[in-house]
């Protein structure tokens, strides 16, 4: 109910504090299951500052914009693009639906259709429904990557782009990127890779040592891209990012809005008014850590992937779905819904995926912490 006359700020902070008591948190180490991390330090406090600015209305925050631009032109860098054109928007499943978009807008077909993995982020389901946009899906190989001789033979007339995953959400999978590329080539279609999770980790593994295929925009056939910086970049929900080869492509996704404050102005993104402390605090991270501050924080999450993958098959009843490929553990178990629903009861915020159990290696998780379940995993299992 509406109250009639106000709180103070401590009675709301200690109501506050109850109601959140239920929430499990980051630094507690208990979550397990979440592509999402507690936010750097610096971001927070970049947040805080700039937590008025409206880059919806950019014309009133001129240099927010710029900063903007300039985010956008350090991740398009990342990906292997000199020059690229977006925005900071909401998170992959806005930077997905934006991609489709572009494709259908460019596209000169009355059923368009949009080719995809199995292993596809949910965001497309949504695209599909928003869009009319037919999606047709391509089955997964062995190892959980897609068919990408599947994908051609389900090319037609009305296809209007192709999807690959650099991260599935499940199992950390990072499809043939290259042999798409090749593909959208030859049938000239345009290739979005979806690196919602990927994009802050593979550049870095790769570098690493890591035997991981290129995904990002040195293969000519790859024309957009999702990258999350509200993941592995350890900004503040929500920062995602869509990164688009071209500006024709951005260009289509465009409309008019003639009456903000600060002039009229063409926005590309779903929502209107968008966070521009969010763009300012990916700016400030990239900027705060740079190529190498990065690199060493997928080091430490890629390195606890392979100990814990490797501490999961000294469990009687444990099996790993496949060998990670980047910071993502998927295992499964014989009752894997009587296990998971024990774990949660412990205090585990996991998630039970199509099968398995997900752990991902986020910068708030630690060794000990893995331990800790890894004791609670076995005495539930031997029990």
């Amino acid at each position: 109910m509406f109250p009639r006359k106000g709180a103070s700020e401590e009675e709301v902070l200690a109501e506050l504090e109850e109601k959140t008591a239920e929430d499990l948190t980051f630094d507690s180490g208990r979550i397990l299951g979440s592509m999402c991390t507690y936010p750097h330090p610096f971001a927070r406090k970049v947040i805080s500052l700039y937590i008025d600015r409206n880059l919806g209305d950019p014309g009133l925050h001129v240099g927010s914009q710029k900063i903007e631009e300039e985010a956008i032109q350090m991740l398009s860098n990342l990906l292997g693009l000199e020059k690229g054109y977006g925005n900071i928007v909401s998170g992959g499943t806005e930077a997905n639906i934006l991609a489709v978009r572009a494709f259908r807008n460019l596209a000169d077909v009355e059923k368009p259709e949009l080719i995809l993995p199995r292993s596809a982020h949910f965001s497309f389901l949504k695209a599909s429904e928003m869009l009319s946009v037919k999606l047709v899906w391509a089955e997964l190989k062995e190892d959980y990557s897609v068919d990408v001789n599947d994908v051609e033979r389900k090319i037609t007339d009305n296809t209007i782009g192709i999807v690959g995953i650099a991260g599935t959400t499940g199992l950390g999978v990072v499809d043939d990127i290259p042999a798409l590329s090749d593909l959208a080539i030859d049938y000239g279609l345009p290739l979005h890779v979806d690196a919602a999770f990927g994009g802050f980790v593979i550049p870095f593994a790769k570098e690493l040592g890591y035997d991981l295929p290129d995904f990002d925009f040195r293969l000519k056939g790859v024309q957009s891209i999702t990258i999350d910086p509200h993941k592995m970049g350890m900004v503040p929900i929500p920062a995602g990012g869509i990164i688009f080869r071209k500006k024709k492509f951005l260009e289509a996704i465009s409309v008019p809005a003639p009456y903000l404050a600060g002039g009229k102005v063409w926005q590309a993104t779903i929502t209107g008014t968008r966070p521009g402390a969010n763009a300012l605090a990916v700016w400030a991270m990239i900027k705060h850590l740079g190529f190498e501050g990065y690199k060493e924080v997928v080091k430490g999450a890629m390195e606890l992937s392979r100990w814990f993958a490797g501490e999961l098959k000294k469990i009687p009843g444990v099996y790993l779905i496949r060998e990670p490929m980047l910071n993502i553990v998927s295992f499964g178990t014989t009752n894997l819904e009587e296990v998971e629903e024990k774990l949660k009861r412990r205090g585990w915020g996991i998630s039970a995926h199509r099968g398995y159990i997900r752990i991902v290696m986020m910068p708030h998780v630690r060794r000990e912490h893995l331990e800790e379940f890894l004791r609670d995993l076995q005495e539930i299992i031997t029990r």
